[in-house]
């Protein structure tokens, strides 16, 4: 994901609609490819892609809606997904959450000021055995305490001064 692109640079998924248009199916594809360049789905993308493969734009929003895989606003360089599934919520999933806003500030579907974290919550990760457990961006943490939240979360914040001090 690049926080630096533009929405309106729609030139850079048109090799996306070009390998998939023509494919039966590939919607889900298309959105999961053109939210991976965006880092989310901006509206005049979606109307983009609706005119470029002809489908429908009702069908377009109406599937990108209804996953929880895909976003509509940009979100921070560390996406946290926590779960709250059955086995998560047993095991202490809402002492997770208030120790993720102890520490950051941030309720369900917020973003930090400095735009590292975003926190969103969700139904189940299907790591049930893990719980409670949480992915941040691709990587998934199980077996949380409060304790480990706040390792976590000091770590990251460390890893994006060293990339800050570099540049």
């Amino acid at each position: 994901m690049n926080s630096k692109v533009k929405a309106s640079d729609l030139s850079l998924i048109d090799s996306v609609i070009n390998e998939y248009k023509d494919v039966d199916g590939s919607l889900i594809t298309i959105l999961q490819k053109t939210q991976g360049i965006y880092g989310f789905l901006p509206a005049d993308v979606l109307s983009y892609i609706a005119i470029k493969t002809g489908i429908p734009p009702a069908k377009i929003f109406g599937v990108a809606t209804f996953y929880t895989q895909f976003r509509f606003e940009a979100v921070g360089k560390y996406f946290i997904m926590l779960c709250q599934g059955t086995a998560c919520h047993v095991n202490g999933s809402e002492i997770i959450e208030k120790t993720i806003f102890e520490e950051l500030g941030i309720r369900d579907g917020e973003t930090t000021k400095d735009g590292l974290f975003t926190l969103k919550t969700v139904a189940c990760l299907g790591c049930c055995s893990l719980s409670p457990v949480m992915m941040i961006n691709e990587e998934t943490y199980g077996s949380l305490t409060s304790q480990k939240i706040r390792d976590i979360i000091k770590e990251l914040k460390e890893k994006a001064e060293e990339v800050n001090a570099d540049v």
